[in-house]
């Protein structure tokens, strides 16, 4: 089954999937003491810097949970994109395991700026109100559009004047490099990311996620957050393992620039029907766009994929590393069969 559904359906890179193989190996002492995932840390702060303190676990839900708990206590708040992940899609697993209020705030294309931030940074000092002391951004946003590294310094300065952590979600990290031609550490830790939730199952792992810490008294107590929140696996190495070949030789960036390509060559399909009308900017592997409900039914005969709005008919197509031209061509296909 091929599909334009999400990026977490496609499968593994092979020089991951050799990477677990190889970690398959004897003996090996448990709970991160291996010589895998001692490199795969190396690899990290190879890429992020010295001062990373990366944490494995096992999904996206973990990690971000971890990492909130670790720039929170229960009486703080958490400030988010309206439609942000940790608000619409993890089943208020940060907000349980935090304690913290998740204050939410509209925007129309999943960013937040300083603007729509400060109105909500008020209230310090008052016992009666939740204490604001966390954002949450989404590098992909789950609107498919990118934060500049401007953007995000110039959320992180504005945090960092009232005390506050600023989290990334970097689920899609990747392809946020790709678009904007950075490295990874130009957008996290250098342009003022406290503790970021790094992800690469979207784009060629397994499984799994490293909370990476930037900060020294966020990391003090991460690794007991961790095993709090059964995010620690006693084989680690074969988590872990992964991180080694999928940050080797930029193999993370390659395949994202696939994905980002794919995804740009889907939009030169769709922009060939009027009908078809695009809702957000293009910075990533995820288009977003409105279909005639008719079209719409006829296309979901054919293919598997979220709706993203049900009441204006828009959809939400994703592409991944190993999406061929031939998956293209076959959606082309289906498409002119249902507009003639």
């Amino acid at each position: 089954m091929r599909s334009f559904a999400s990026d977490n359906n496609s499968g593994v890179h092979p020089r991951v999937m050799d990477a677990i193989i190889k970690a398959n190996d004897n003996h090996a002492v448990g709970y991160g003491d291996d010589p895998w995932t001692e490199a795969a840390a190396g690899k990290l702060q190879e890429v992020f810097g010295k001062e990373a303190s990366p944490f494995f676990v096992f999904n996206g839900t973990g990690a971000n949970s971890v990492a909130l708990q670790a720039v929170t206590r229960p009486f703080n708040s958490i400030l988010c994109a309206e439609t942000a992940h940790i608000n619409v899609d993890e089943c208020g697993a940060p907000a349980r395991m935090t304690g913290c209020a998740i204050v939410t705030i509209p925007t129309t294309d999943g960013k937040l700026t300083p603007e729509l931030i400060r109105p909500r940074l008020t209230n310090f000092g008052v016992c009666h109100h939740s204490q604001p002391k966390a954002v949450y951004i989404s590098q992909v946003s789950e609107l498919g559009t990118v934060y500049t590294i401007e953007e995000v310094r110039a959320i992180a300065d504005l945090l960092h004047a009232y005390g506050m952590y600023l989290h990334m979600d970097g689920a899609r990290l990747a392809n946020a490099c790709a678009y904007l031609n950075c490295s990874m550490r130009q957008v996290t830790v250098d342009a003022g990311v406290d503790i970021l939730s790094f992800g690469g199952t979207k784009n060629g792992m397994m499984m799994g996620e490293a909370v990476v810490s930037f900060r020294p008294e966020v990391t003090e107590n991460l690794r007991f957050y961790r095993k709090q929140s059964a995010q620690l696996a006693s084989k680690l190495r074969y988590l872990s393992a992964q991180f080694v070949p999928y940050l080797e030789n930029d193999l993370w960036l390659e395949n994202a620039k696939k994905a980002n390509s794919s995804a740009a060559k889907l939009a030169d399909v769709l922009r060939r029907y009027p009908e078809i009308r695009f809702t957000q900017k293009i910075e990533s592997n995820q288009l977003f766009f409105t279909i005639p409900a008719e079209a719409l039914r006829k296309l979901r005969d054919n293919y598997f994929f979220y709706m993203w709005n049900e009441a204006i008919n828009e959809a939400r197509l994703v592409t991944s590393w190993d999406t061929s031209d031939e998956d293209i061509a076959a959606f082309e296909h289906s498409l002119k069969e249902i507009f003639g």
